[in-house]
């Protein structure tokens, strides 16, 4: 029994297929998807409706991101903000273009139902994004915090690698989990191109959005998986580029 963090897809979902044939997930393992699904190449509808069918064969954990929040606001008819669009928005419009009422609103209960972090038995946390709070994401004032902020990883990106948890200037964030697994910022804006760990937190937003791959990591033993570099699985489109 594995527990795989998945990246974010953006639309991408022939990396999807491509990674997680790669990986061969079994019916006793859980996949835990870190969120944004949407919002980047031209599958985002056909993405969300893979999911959803993949959850019926397969343990899946789905978190929200952003974009999924962006999404969703969108299709319940609210008025969107201008950066969305230039941010992967467009590409999410006219893939639901093509959807009928009934498989939008079925798109609209998943994007529902979306978790905003999840801690296993482990004491491991999953989310989007990061958290504020030193009483950790179940505690923020702006629930939508943990699928936005990303002082959480710029925080484990500038720290002391030899700052000890013993330490008063250690962060009492870090001391609430065992590990925290997250998404949101593309590893390769530190030159990054794989799932990548500081202190407790590992980031397996590989940028599959823009020139990256898709990852999947195992939470355990920390092999990953990948796709290969999503923009050559969609030479026609420039995606998020």
């Amino acid at each position: 029994m594995r527990t795989l963090v998945v990246g974010d897809i953006h639309g991408g979902l022939r990396g999807l297929e491509q990674v997680l044939e790669r990986v061969q997930p079994l019916k006793t393992d859980t996949l835990i998807f870190v969120g944004d699904y949407v919002d980047g190449w031209s599958e985002n509808a056909e993405t969300i409706s893979f999911l959803m069918s993949y959850a019926e064969k397969h343990r899946c954990i789905f978190l929200r991101g952003n974009h999924d929040e962006l999404l969703y606001n969108y299709l319940k008819g609210k008025e969107s903000a201008p950066m969305w669009l230039n941010h992967g928005g467009a590409s999410s419009i006219k893939s639901y273009a093509k959807l009928s009422e009934a498989a939008i609103e079925q798109h609209i209960q998943f994007l529902e139902r979306l978790e905003n972090f999840y801690i296993d038995s482990e004491n491991r946390c999953y989310l989007h994004a990061g958290f504020a709070s030193s009483k950790g994401p179940q505690h923020e004032y702006f629930p939508n915090t943990v699928y936005w902020d990303r002082t959480l990883w710029e925080m484990v990106c500038s720290l002391d690698p030899n700052l000890s948890e013993e330490d008063d200037k250690y962060p009492k964030r870090l001391k609430l989990f065992k590990e925290i697994y997250i998404g949101h910022t593309p590893t390769f804006r530190i030159g990054k191109d794989v799932p990548t760990n500081f202190a407790n937190v590992w980031n397996v937003d590989t940028g599959a959005a823009f020139k990256g791959k898709l990852s999947i990591l195992d939470a355990d033993t920390k092999q990953f998986w990948q796709s290969d570099p999503v923009w050559q699985l969609y030479p026609e489109e420039t995606g998020r580029n």
